[in-house]
């Protein structure tokens, strides 16, 4: 099995994103660090015990970062709601996190899977850069780095030219992309193409009758709100399951490119873009491999059989 590492700021794409790891017989999810950022990190860590315990997993989930590396947090509860989970009353609270620091924990499971681990980065990068910080040979250690985050057409979801997860710390972003780790951005243009929902597909989630398709139709409800009421429409967008299931099946991707990314930390109007050098007009070495497209119908067809799981 291979080994699975997930980090999380667990909101409802996130959730979904962890339903479809718990279905995936070819992994083992060896733990769930937790960073703030769709919302506080405690509420992050409840979320993600709640999802596991729904999918009859004991993996541990462990309290990351509290804030970004610099500046304060600015969460997404507008988006997600209050418990980033959609406020539709789910029990979500009162469990019990692994004792241990989330950044001790990446670095022990980094050594003990030297050269296996893959890490799945569904939220800001906070947690990944103080563990960077604290072994300057980490990147090393690490098989593959799939990150959430970024846009590789420079159209933003949170500024115009920014996504979430790295506007968020943009700090810890630039550190994750010069560290050498041999990352695979997932951009929020690729969940924009390649998976949008509407009204129809949570009407398929229904009908599949399972409380994994019911925790997804909840978890949602707060996105679901806020498209309808901010931009006049049913459709949404996934980019933490689409993420997940690149992580898990890279073949899932059409287009790829390996070029190079830099992460704006300071411009007034910019600050958390990524600057991707689709011409090597810089001479920057590449350090990352940018996905363009997946298959939609192969990645769909996964994240249907997560939500008929149990």
């Amino acid at each position: 099995m291979i080994p699975l590492l997930i980090d999380t700021d667990t909101a409802a794409d996130d959730a979904i994103a962890l339903l479809i790891a718990f279905a995936e017989p070819s992994v083992e999810v060896v733990a769930i660090t937790a960073v703030a950022g769709n919302c506080r990190v405690e509420q992050a860590v409840q979320n993600a015990l709640y999802v596991a315990e729904v999918c009859g997993s004991a993996v541990p989930v462990y309290v990351g970062a509290a804030r970004p590396l610099a500046g304060p947090l600015a969460t997404a509860e507008m988006v997600h709601g209050a418990d980033g989970m959609g406020d539709a009353g789910l029990p979500i609270g009162g469990r019990a996190p692994a004792d241990g620091d989330a950044i001790d924990v990446i670095l022990e499971m980094a050594d003990r899977h030297a050269g296996a681990l893959t890490l799945v980065m569904l939220g800001p990068l906070t947690n990944l850069a103080l563990a960077l910080a604290r072994d300057p040979d980490l990147a090393d250690k690490i098989a593959r780095c799939v990150v959430m985050g970024g846009t590789g057409d420079g159209v933003g979801n949170v500024t115009p030219v920014a996504e979430y997860n790295i506007w968020v710390d943009s700090e810890a972003a630039r550190a994750v992309f010069t560290s050498g780790l041999p990352i695979m951005m997932v951009g929020c243009d690729v969940s924009r193409r390649d998976a949008s929902f509407d009204d129809a597909d949570v009407a398929a989630w229904r009908a599949l009758g399972t409380a994994r398709a019911a925790l997804a139709i909840d978890a949602t409800a707060g996105l679901r709100r806020f498209v309808r009421s901010r931009r006049n429409t049913d459709v949404f967008d996934l980019p933490d399951p689409l993420a997940m299931a690149v992580a898990l099946d890279a073949t899932l991707v059409t287009k790829a490119e390996f070029l190079n990314v830099a992460v704006e930390v300071r411009a007034e109007f910019s600050r958390g873009a990524t600057v991707v050098d689709h011409r090597g007009l810089t001479g920057r070495p590449p350090n990352a491999t940018v996905v363009r497209s997946v298959d939609p119908s192969r990645w769909r067809a996964r994240l249907m059989a997560a939500l008929a799981a149990g």
